[in-house]
């Protein structure tokens, strides 16, 4: 007689992840994905920062004469007037297509696959899109209507968040399990003109791209490398100012930086000019001592950058309660990037939630860690239509997973299909965009499509079998928000992605801004 064996109880959020059929983890990434290491906070500050003190007590501008050499310096505005950019790095192979946000075969999300594909991708019979009880549309990009990312979304934002966001999905394959996909795209995301005013990039972790996977190693740039912000006290520790401000009060302080900065004007201004670095080195202590009365002007109080003390934020009336901010480390650390982000203090911020890779036997562990980060990505965008800054949000995984069939009829499981296995076929990456004057107006929703049994088609665009070109093709939509996908041969030169009707092909939305926010 055969006796049916028990079936695995889901983990919690947070708790780690041990399979039979997996080695012992060795390495930073693979104890990441399997949710077994968080890391730890790193604060890192700027030489010319041990110039300021602790809190200001008001709000001090600095002199007419100075605003227009700091405009001359590049730090007149938040940022470089981009638009922010978001990913979430879900590390360990999360299920994107199917059960998340719909992928359909060569017609688009609606071009419907075989239902032993959706098997494959955890959907029963009952459970199928081809029945519109089972789509959501809510965000423009449609999602399987008991999607656990679309869960959390909807508990993060509101419904005018969600009429002014649309997205795309892009049938992407990559391997199982392993931090080598060069998957982030954030260094081509600076190199096409995001940036800070205090930072160019962030990342939740202390690797060269800030995530758990690599960055293409064509386009890293070291001056640029993120800094880890994982926590509100790693943003508060950004800017040291010192004994200063504890000395003199804040509009004192900043009027002895503005005196120091004309003293040393005057003074450069008697060096030979026959140096052939007189000029750089000019501007380079101009734009230094003005840069340091600026900071102290704008961040000489740590609530300007605090997460925490951000009404919008955490409490009453915040995206987040104070208990559940203060009990969820992964609201912590998604609140951390995107303060920063979102106000300009960062060009671009990569999230990385580990414990991904749950082919655990049972459903109910993905369904709560899915809903989970979808509570964080609809975070981000609740957060800019609070802001009233458009987002770019994009997110992957490093390879997915597959169903066998068998279905967990628990209440965690949901009667969907148990997740079963590591399955680099069924790949897939999604990016959201949230636009304050109204839904981006799309070209399509789906980039590459998936054969009939839920397999990527290699075939279907550049990125579907290529991480490098996946990037690429990232980085071009992004281009294309600004209106700028003409320059992108120039800007990245020996891409992958074809001629100009090709990279048209790859396009999912009209531009949003023209060149720079604000136009």
């Amino acid at each position: 007689m055969f006796i049916r064996k028990s079936r695995k109880k889901p983990l919690a959020n947070g708790s780690p992840l041990l399979h039979d059929d997996h080695g012992k983890p060795r390495t930073r990434r693979e104890f990441i994905a399997q949710g077994l290491m968080a890391g730890s906070a790193t604060v890192f500050g700027a030489s010319l920062f041990s110039l300021f003190g602790n809190p200001r007590m008001a709000s001090a501008a600095l002199s007419p004469d100075l605003q227009t050499l700091k405009e001359s310096c590049g730090i007149a505005l938040q940022g470089a007037g981009k638009i922010p950019f978001i990913c979430f790095d879900l590390a360990g192979g999360a299920n994107i297509a199917g059960s998340n946000v719909l992928m359909g075969k060569s017609g688009g999300q609606m071009d419907f696959l075989s239902t032993a594909g959706y098997n494959k991708l955890g959907l029963p019979g009952d459970m199928l899109p081809n029945d519109p009880e089972f789509v959501n549309t809510e965000l423009g990009l449609a999602f399987h209507s008991d999607s656990g990312f679309l869960r959390g979304i909807l508990q993060s934002t509101s419904p005018g968040t969600r009429a002014a966001t649309d997205g795309a999905i892009i049938a992407a394959r990559s391997e199982n399990d392993t931090g080598n996909n060069p998957h982030n795209p954030m260094y081509g995301i600076h190199h096409a003109g995001a940036d800070g005013s205090l930072l160019s990039l962030i990342g939740s972790q202390s690797s060269e791209s800030g995530g758990n996977s690599l960055a293409p190693m064509n386009l890293i740039n070291p001056e640029v490398r993120p800094t880890k912000i994982d926590r509100p006290s790693d943003v508060t520790g950004l800017v040291d100012v010192g004994d200063l401000i504890g000395i003199l009060d804040q509009s004192d302080a900043v009027a002895v930086m503005e005196s120091i900065q004309r003293i040393s004007d005057a003074k450069m201004n008697q060096v030979n000019t026959g140096i052939s670095t007189d000029d750089v080195v000019k501007d380079l202590v101009r734009c230094g001592y003005i840069k340091s009365a600026d900071l102290a002007d704008r961040f000489g109080d740590p609530a300007e950058l605090d997460p925490e003390l951000d009404l919008e934020i955490v409490g009453p009336t915040g995206i987040f309660t104070r208990d559940e901010f203060n009990n969820n480390r992964e609201f912590r650390k998604t609140a951390s990037v995107m303060k920063l982000v979102l106000n300009g203090y960062a060009g671009a911020g990569t999230i990385t939630m580990g414990g991904y890779d749950y082919h655990t036997g049972e459903r109910g562990t993905g369904e709560r860690r899915d809903e989970q980060a979808g509570r964080c990505m609809g975070a981000c965008l609740e957060y800019a239509a609070r802001v009233g800054m458009p987002l770019m949000l994009y997110v992957f995984s490093d390879g997915s997973v597959s169903s066998n069939g068998r279905i967990d009829d628990s209440m965690d499981g949901r009667g969907k299909g148990e997740w079963t296995g590591d399955n680099q076929q069924t790949a897939a990456s999604f990016f959201l965009v949230y636009n304050p004057a109204g839904r981006p107006t799309p070209i399509r929703r789906q980039i590459g499509f998936m054969r009939s049994d839920a397999s990527v088609e290699t075939a279907s665009s550049p990125a579907a079998n290529n991480v490098n070109q996946l990037v690429q093709t990232v980085l071009l939509n992004y281009m294309a928000l600004h209106g700028e996908q003409g320059d992108f041969g120039t800007r990245f030169n020996g891409h992958g992605l074809g001629n100009g009707t090709s990279q048209d092909s790859l396009i999912a939305f009209s531009n949003v801004v023209n060149g720079t926010i604000g136009n």
